[in-house]
This record gives C-alpha cells, sequence and structure tokens, in this order.
C-alpha cells in the first residue's frame, strides 16, 4: 500500500492549530477567573486578573513545549 504524502503534513497543521486554540483558551479562561476574583475580593489594581492572566500565560508555554517536544520525538 502507498501512503498519502499529504496526509502526515496535514496532521501535523491540525496539531498544532489545536495546540494554539488550548492556549488561547487557556489564557481567556486565566483572565476570566481572575476578573471574577478581582469583582468577589475588590483592589485597586486588578491583581488578581494579573497573576491569573500570567499564571495562565506560563502554564500553556509549559503545556505547548511538552507538546511540541512530544510531537518532535515522534517523528
Amino acid at each position: 500500500m502507498s501512503k498519502n504524502p499529504q496526509k502526515k503534513p496535514l496532521n501535523k497543521f491540525i496539531r498544532f492549530s489545536g495546540i494554539a486554540l488550548q492556549m488561547g483558551l487557556t489564557i481567556y479562561l486565566g483572565s476570566l477567573l481572575g476578573e471574577w476574583l478581582d469583582q468577589k475580593y475588590p483592589n485597586d489594581n486588578q491583581l488578581y486578573t494579573k497573576i491569573c492572566t500570567l499564571v495562565a500565560v506560563f502554564g500553556a508555554m509549559f503545556s505547548v513545549i511538552i507538546q511540541v517536544t512530544k510531537l518532535t520525538k515522534d517523528d
């Protein structure tokens, strides 16, 4: 059987697109959590939003690094 040469690049494109969507969603949910905490526990400079968004960014970056490393090892 001959393998379709287009299948593997398309599969990588889909996986990388999924990683990007996951990263965006993680950061968005982190900021929503921070906004909710700022409303529940008011402060002057939106400290919870900043902290939760930064934690979400670092968590998303860590997740992306792990997934890309795993993806490149599979090849």
